[in-house]
């Protein structure tokens, strides 16, 4: 029997470009066997830019791995997590444009990567846990950012959880204390003190933009969820262990889709 992404191997040029035309707009610019989906990219050749910046903190032998790759968009980390090996990747987003983009893109690269339609929320419908979980430019597009990474903890993160979202504000880290009287106020004028500023209409001219974090929220909130940072390799990229939870912290509840 020949497999479906092996048909799509046999696709013309042409017919390749014909049928990303179809599914525009990209906002991957990827390398579909020579054609661009996305040549004109505001931000270049994206994302595949980025990815140089922190590809080397990622283990460049997922041989066995699982991996979940949140807000997939058109897949272009679910296939580079495929070129490193791994046994199993499956993608989500909510999407369809997106999906179809992706299962597309991995048609033409002969990669089996199963694209799903869920949300971030109910990550638990998966029904398992991943070695390694993408969460990468999805926070900052949620109305309930801190739900979503402790939905992700408690349900999907097995081990490693690669983070990306995008900050603004202070770059510094303040070292706080436990505690502080009801009194005190001058802590939350400080640069360095966790902010996450909420955008009510737009941000750059898009409408999901809901919160936006500063450095030290970022680090903050991932450590809240029960995630270690173990590398920071550019600003904005967090490469996280799923650590302890701390006992004191309620955990999330949320019900599943159709309750």
């Amino acid at each position: 029997m020949i497999s479906t992404a092996a048909m799509q191997n046999d696709l013309s040029i042409d017919q390749i470009r014909d049928r990303v035309r179809e599914l525009r707009p990209w906002f991957h610019n990827l390398d579909l066997r020579g054609v661009r989906t996305a040549p004109d990219h505001f931000l270049g050749d994206y994302p595949s830019m980025k990815w140089r910046n922190f590809a080397h903190v990622i283990p460049e032998d997922m041989t066995g791995k699982t991996v979940l790759d949140i807000g997939c968009n058109a897949g272009f980390y679910s296939m580079e997590m495929k070129r490193r090996g791994a046994d199993r990747v499956v993608g989500i987003d909510s999407e369809e444009l997106y999906l179809a983009q992706a299962r597309f893109a991995a048609e033409v690269n002969g990669y089996d990567i199963e694209y799903r339609n869920l949300s971030v929320y109910d990550v638990a419908e998966l029904g398992e846990k991943f070695d390694f979980v993408i969460f990468m430019g999805v926070l900052y597009h949620l109305r309930h950012p801190l739900l979503a990474l402790d939905l992700l903890r408690e349900h999907v993160v097995g081990d490693l959880l690669l983070f990306q979202s995008m900050q603004r504000g202070s770059q510094e880290v303040d070292e706080l204390q436990p505690d502080y009287p009801f009194a005190e106020e001058e802590i939350f004028e400080r640069p360095g003190y966790p902010k996450m500023y909420f955008v009510e209409q737009r941000y750059s001219q898009d409408p999901t933009n809901w919160w936006v974090p500063n450095l030290a929220c970022s680090r903050a909130m991932l450590r809240s969820a029960g995630f270690e940072v173990l590398e920071q390799p550019e600003p904005e990229v967090y490469l996280c262990r799923a650590a302890a939870i701390p006992d004191e912290l309620p955990r999330a509840v949320y019900p599943p889709r159709g309750r």
